[in-house]
């Protein structure tokens, strides 16, 4: 069975996170990807440590999948290349600074012109236009401005960028849902268009709850760390050997929670019966859990709430994290030959599709 976008030409001319993101997925959905990068040094994440025998692993992360060529942009020739390769692709995906391919004679209105079948994918910080179209753009920017750092950390802690660049991805993940739709209504109208998001929107588009509450009611969320906005008990908790996660969810959760660690009493007191009440009194639920919690190890507790039905899970760190067996199970890491590296253990797609078996 062949993959879903077996055939499809795309033109990868971005650097940095968010348009590698999105051409590998197209990539390993099946589409022809050629990366174009700057001669003489290649793309600027080449640079970037650490390494494997050489090789940038941060660029390893986002380049699988695809063919690559040199060229130097600043030659007429290289330009002339480029324009050609625009004309024989599907799709083209970029995300340099506004102007930068209208300065190159590059610019969706001409390649599609051109070829109207042309989809053109441009990602940016923050829009190609409007009061911030001109401004550089990155990820942690886009996380502050987007309202995640507000959200993100705890009350003393301060606003906190969340720990990968969640913006990036995200871009990354719009463009490719946004090139995917565009390629299945070329089907239907015989011609291309342009596709458009940027760090700063992803993000807010992401809000969802959080965002939703400030524009129903202008209640804006506090940082609370790892606790639930709006449950309990609900977060992270301590074991004898370490933290581990767990969503007592509903009252009829609790109830079974408070029977597991021999604390029936909380379940029939009038100031934890009830959600509404166990918020009003969530550091007391805490410090009473944690107090049992701390006489057994986390993936004994794991194991006895997930036997109850109530979702619990260890916090892992990256050993931990690949050393799961549900994560081998999945398929999460993929080993190829490396020209240079040689056998080389790589991230995979998390979507499984027959095709791809």
């Amino acid at each position: 069975m062949s993959l879903p976008l077996e055939g499809l030409r795309v033109l990868d001319l971005t650097r940095a996170l968010a348009g590698p993101y999105c051409a590998m997925i197209l990539a390993d959905l099946g589409a022809d990807v050629v990366k174009v990068e700057p001669t003489p040094k290649g793309e600027m994440t080449r640079a970037w440590g650490p390494f494997d025998h050489g090789t940038s692993a941060y660029y390893l992360s986002i380049n699988r999948n695809k063919r690559s060529v040199a060229l130097s942009f600043r030659e007429p020739r290289a330009v002339e290349l480029l324009r050609d390769l625009a004309l024989q692709a599907d799709v083209l995906i970029e995300n340099f600074k506004p102007g930068t391919m209208e300065g190159m004679g590059l610019d969706a209105e001409t390649l599609m012109a051109a070829n109207p079948r042309l989809i053109y994918a441009n990602i940016t910080g923050f829009g190609r236009d409007g009061p911030y179209g001109d401004w550089p753009g990155v990820d942690q920017i886009a996380q502050g401005m987007s309202g995640f750092m507000s959200i993100t950390g705890t009350e003393s802690s301060g606003p906190i960028r969340v720990g990968l660049p969640i913006g990036d991805v995200c871009a990354g993940m719009w463009a490719a849902i946004g090139v995917q739709a565009a390629v299945v209504q070329r089907q239907q109208s015989g011609r291309g268009q342009r596709v458009e998001t940027s760090l700063l929107a992803g993000l807010v588009g992401m809000l969802n709850i959080q965002g939703q509450r400030w524009l129903s009611v202008a209640d804006a969320p506090a940082r609370i760390g790892n606790d639930h906005p709006v449950i309990c008990p609900y977060g992270t908790f301590q074991a004898s050997d370490g933290p581990f996660n767990m969503a007592a969810a509903t009252d009829d959760m609790w109830r079974k929670l408070c029977t597991l660690v021999g604390r029936e009493d909380l379940a029939r007191h009038p100031d934890f019966a009830d959600n509404t009440v166990r918020m009003k009194n969530r550091e007391v639920v805490k410090a009473a859990l944690n107090e049992r919690f701390a006489a057994r190890p986390r993936l004994e507790w794991v194991n006895a709430l997930v036997k109850l039905g109530l979702p619990a899970g260890p916090i892992y760190d990256m050993a931990e994290v690949f050393d799961d067996p549900q994560v081998r199970h999945c398929g999460m890491v993929e080993t190829v030959t490396h020209p240079h590296i040689g056998e080389l253990r790589l991230l995979s797609n998390p979507l499984r599709l027959d095709a791809m078996a």
